[in-house]
């Protein structure tokens, strides 16, 4: 038995694969780096779902589709809406997705994410949601939903490139999930909610919050090197360092975000703060714990752009869940075509049984 199943092989994919040792992530053959820079996040959804969700898809004609697809999503809107704004941002998130029919085309699922974050984001302000704009690509329309306005080009790249870099990176708790229920025969909706379900957690897509929250801490500590040992002494979890798929902190997918945050100019400004949290940290643990290294993850860079671009932090993961929903509904998809139902075995270690 593996705990957390570390090391198992559970699927065959052509989807995507992390290489540690090189320092990359692919998407179906294709280098993160290349994918922000050439294929976008429209792309990218073009080219995860090519095969599952259609033959020949396009990055335009996957604009043209999510585009059309927010309208019909905006129209289904006072449905669940009305009653949002006094729940935890998590469970709305569980009614937007509960309220799609169990034949929700994968266009569907994704565009009632692109236009039910924003409209929550809006009705805990108190303001009325904003229309979608079929013409624009999806993280260029989720900003403009959000902030009833139309954003600059660098703040559209930012989010643009952040989305397409976190689509997918393999058999997450989440992808996992997703296929988990696919494999039942279940619809795709169901396969979305539980993934989202499990994303939700603070060590999956729930981190970006907590994570902004530790550096808001160690600005206000007085003595920043005590603080971080007190912290490493008592076992703490330090949200935004160390990473199961990237242990050595070498992450394609930090870089990308990394270099988009920059390009936002003076929004970028924590970026040099949250470097030098990690070298003291480093510092620190040499003599607390030598031998150990806990480098900063990519939920660090996450976290400073979703703030840089307006996100409420109660927002992050909902956020951080347009951009992944794509990837979750190619795993399912794939699961779906193999026609066989995860049913592992356990390990029982209860109180004796007869022979």
């Amino acid at each position: 038995m593996q705990p957390g199943l570390e090391g198992v092989v559970a699927a065959e994919t052509v989807l995507s694969i992390a290489d540690p040792q090189r320092s990359m992530l692919w998407m179906r053959g294709v280098p993160v780096p290349e994918l922000v820079a050439e294929y976008g996040y429209e792309g990218t959804i073009a080219l995860l779902w090519d095969g599952f969700a259609g033959d020949g898809l396009t990055r335009s004609g996957m604009r043209a589709a999510l585009g059309e697809a927010r309208l019909a999503a905006f129209a289904a809107l006072p449905a669940w809406l009305d009653e949002a704004a006094c729940r935890p941002m998590d469970q709305d998130m569980r009614r937007c997705l509960a309220e799609l029919a169990d034949d929700s085309t994968p266009a569907a699922i994704v565009a009632a994410l692109s236009v039910g974050v924003p409209a929550l984001i809006r009705a805990r302000r108190g303001d009325a949601p904003v229309a979608p704009d079929a013409s624009l690509s999806t993280p260029a329309d989720l900003l403009r939903m959000t902030h009833g306005a139309t954003q600059d080009a660098a703040r559209v790249a930012a989010l643009d490139a952040y989305f397409t870099a976190m689509m997918d990176s393999g058999l997450s708790a989440s992808s996992f999930t997703a296929r988990v229920v696919a494999s039942t025969r279940a619809s795709l909706a169901s396969a979305a909610l539980g993934a989202w379900c499990a994303f939700t957690g603070a060590l999956h897509g729930g981190a970006p919050g907590p994570t902004l929250d530790l550096l808001d801490a160690a600005e206000g500590a007085a003595d920043l090197d005590a603080w971080l040992e007190r912290k490493l002494v008592a076992g703490e979890r330090l949200m935004g360092f160390g990473h199961r798929l990237f242990p050595d902190g070498n992450d394609p997918r930090a870089q990308a975000i990394r270099a988009a945050l920059r390009r936002l100019g003076p929004q970028a400004s924590r970026l040099e703060f949250a470097s030098e949290v990690e070298r003291r940290l480093q510092a620190v643990l040499a003599r607390v714990k030598p031998g150990r290294r806990l480098p900063a993850n990519v939920e660090i860079a996450a976290a400073l752009l979703l703030d840089a671009l307006g996100f409420p932090r109660e927002a992050f993961t909902a956020v951080f869940a347009v951009g992944r929903a794509p990837g979750w509904l190619a795993q399912a998809m794939e699961q779906a075509k193999t026609g066989r139902m995860y049913r592992p075995s356990v390990a029982y270690v209860g109180p004796p049984i007869g022979d």
